[in-house]
């Protein structure tokens, strides 16, 4: 049985719970003398219902990882299975196709040793699909009928509910701390390991990029693993090219809608700004392979350059930095929109113009939201792929001609990994390493710009 299932009886049985806690708290409150409860009914129906639904749903997401390999189990102990590989991709590919055919998901078979696994599996599935049923159904009577026995006409139930729902934000709001934390630790432990076998120096301050995933691992070549033409590639592609278009045409736009352009304009003109937030990044890498790179090479042919690339990071950066325009616009708009309207209407009443009471007053005030929205801007571009792959090429080169192909760290990244290179080799677990970095960069700028948003907040709330 499918999780999804467990889930629809798990809210079922909550329901059914809900209905019976509001029914006995409604009878309580009739054979009181004063008429009055400790909690209101409701209170009483979602103590209840939360102690049916919450463990079983701790079950229902732990039986869904550990049943799909108690039914493997059960079907390699089969007299059927003798004949199968002893390990390997083909031994797996044999029973996933009789499991897709024993669930439904498949027609028929095209292995003649899946055709005899089928009958196990579905055996299998139908005997652990009851014992999922069963467990369900226990631990949903027993919980409830605990909870459902304490309920009394003085039972705080109100008190109990509000704890569990604390609880329950309590791990929602954990879940990114961990997240971060589990990024954080996994890239730690792999990255020791890389620079246990290539120097970090080498590294960091490396000027060649080429790592060969067919190379001895056990002697590697530390000159081959320079991060340093990724690192500059990321700061000239988004954090010089992508900003060099994204924080002059955020910021006027944004000067515009807030002062200058009139109610109706912009209600159609910001959200339509904002939808460039919206486009997939493989869009914007149409775009620019097909479009802006090919017009870039025509133009630089017509100005007499030779042999000018196809690909180039002027192409990605222009590209990218259209699509980071919402990021620098919102966040500039908002904060010269809190900017108190005393000090605009102080600034025109001392004889100041429109213009010069937004270059004195209004972005001066403004400018922590504007630089805020600019860091984030920042941290977006440095971790876009997409358009790169697709305009800037995967060639590591250092060099500052923005007419020239150049790569980034994720490119990178995804090119190590996307391989069928050993996770024990030190080009696969150089992206590691690039991930690492990108990490704290990007967690840098994210810390700084929280900082930045938080004192202008502090300074106009």
């Amino acid at each position: 049985m499918s999780p999804a299932i467990l889930l629809l009886l798990a809210l079922g049985l909550g329901l059914a719970g809900w209905l019976a806690a509001r029914a006995r708290a409604w009878a309580f409150r009739r054979e009181s003398s004063d008429g009055r409860l400790a909690s209101l009914p409701t209170y009483h129906a979602w103590y209840v219902a939360l102690w049916i639904v919450l463990p079983v749903l701790a079950f229902v997401a732990v039986w869904s990882a550990i049943a799909p390999g108690l039914v493997n189990q059960a079907v390699l102990a089969n007299p059927a299975a003798a004949e199968l590989p002893a390990f390997g991709f083909q031994r797996q590919t044999i029973l996933n196709e009789a499991r897709a055919v024993a669930t439904g998901a498949a027609p028929a078979v095209f292995n003649p040793q899946a055709r005899e696994l089928v009958e196990p599996f579905r055996d299998a599935l139908s005997r652990y699909n009851t014992i999922g049923i069963v467990v369900t159904l226990l631990i949903a009577f027993l919980t409830g009928a605990w909870a459902f026995l304490r309920l009394k006409p003085d039972f705080a139930a109100r008190t109990k509910v509000e704890r569990i729902v604390m609880a329950i934000l309590l791990g929602a709001s954990l879940v990114a701390i961990l997240t971060t934390i589990g990024i954080l630790v996994s890239l730690i432990f792999e990255t020791v390991r890389f620079f246990g076998m290539v120097s970090p120096v080498d590294f960091l301050f490396g000027t060649h990029w080429g790592p060969d995933p067919m190379s001895n691992p056990d002697n590697p070549d530390g000159s081959r693993y320079g991060a340093i033409p990724l690192f500059w590639g990321t700061i000239y592609i988004g954090a010089i090219i992508a900003m060099i278009v994204a924080i002059p045409l955020g910021l006027m736009s944004a000067i515009y809608l807030t002062q200058y352009a009139d109610p109706r304009v912009r209600a159609w003109v910001k959200p339509a700004l904002e939808i460039l937030a919206g486009v997939p990044t493989v869009v914007y890498g149409y775009f620019a392979a097909l479009t802006i790179a090919p017009a870039i090479r025509d133009i630089a042919l017509a100005l007499g350059m030779s042999n000018p690339s196809s690909e180039s990071a002027l192409a990605a950066g222009l590209v990218m930095g259209v699509m980071i325009i919402p990021f620098v616009s919102s966040m500039a708009d908002d904060s010269i929109a809190a900017v108190p309207q005393a000090m605009r209407d102080g600034s025109l009443a001392m004889g100041a113009t429109t213009s010069e009471t937004i270059r004195r007053v209004l972005v001066p005030a403004a400018l922590p939201g504007i630089v805020a929205g600019i860091m984030l801007a920042v941290s977006r571009a440095i971790g876009e792929t997409m358009i790169v792959v697709m305009a800037a090429s995967t060639a590591a080169n250092l060099t500052g001609n923005p007419l020239e192909a150049m790569t980034t760290v994720t490119v990178q990244i995804v090119a190590m990994l996307t391989g069928e290179g050993s996770f024990d080799h030190p080009a696969t677990l150089s992206a590691f390493a690039l991930g690492f970095v990108l990490f704290m960069v990007t967690l840098g700028l994210n810390f700084v710009a929280l900082r930045v948003v938080k004192r202008y907040r502090e300074a106009y709330d």
